[in-house]
Formats: structure tokens, sequence, C-alpha cells
């Protein structure tokens, strides 16, 4: 069974950073897919960015420029950089993993931007 786990969220002010840090039980270079999600209330789950094991990387529209994910193969850990954050940021983002024909997902970490 794969475990995730996400950290680095918070309470920060528009046009801050943060970095959201997803760890694995499991060697993160077996995965073929590794994303971010993120959930906003009231709202359905969304893609906000996506690696794959042989390093293509897609983004949403709305964090394109602003958002990077990266893998850190080392410390089997999935990054997202979160740039000049904005209020619309809010939710609860979520990391998913996807081995084989399976999808693992964490429980999910809390982001707030607000004045």
């Amino acid at each position: 069974q794969v475990q995730l786990v996400e950290s680095g969220g918070g309470l920060v002010q528009p046009g801050a950073s943060l970095t959201l840090s997803c760890t694995a039980s499991h060697t993160i270079s077996n995965f073929k897919y590794m994303s971010w999600f993120r959930q906003a209330p009231g709202k359905e789950r969304e893609l906000v960015a996506i690696s794959s094991s042989w390093g293509h990387y897609n983004y949403a529209d709305s964090v394109k420029g602003r958002f990077t994910i990266s893998r850190d193969n080392v410390k089997n850990t999935l990054v997202l950089q979160m740039n000049n954050l904005k209020p619309e940021d809010t939710a609860v983002y979520y990391c998913k993993a996807e081995l084989n024909s399976d999808a693992y997902w964490g429980q999910g970490t809390q982001v707030t931007v607000s004045s």
C-alpha cells in the first residue's frame, strides 16, 4: 500500500510563496504520474500540476508561471513551489500518485491566502 503525506500548507498573504511537499512510502520514480490537485470550498477537485516519470510537466492555466512542480527522487518527494499566491489559490491541496492502474491520494494540506 502506497502512503502519501503532504506538508507545507499554511496561511499567507497575497503575493507570498509556499512550498508544498508530498513524501511517498515508495520510490517515486516508479510512479508514471504524480500530480497536485486542489479543492476549494463548494467546488470540485481540480488538477493543478502533473509530472510524468519521463520528465514532462503540465499546469492548469490559472497557475502557469506561478507554480512549479518537481520530483526529488532521492527524498521520494513531490514538490509544488507556489509563488505570487492569490486569494483564489485558497484550497486544500492533495497529492496523487499513479502506479500501474492504481491511484493513491494523500490526506491534503490547507493553503489559505488572505490579507
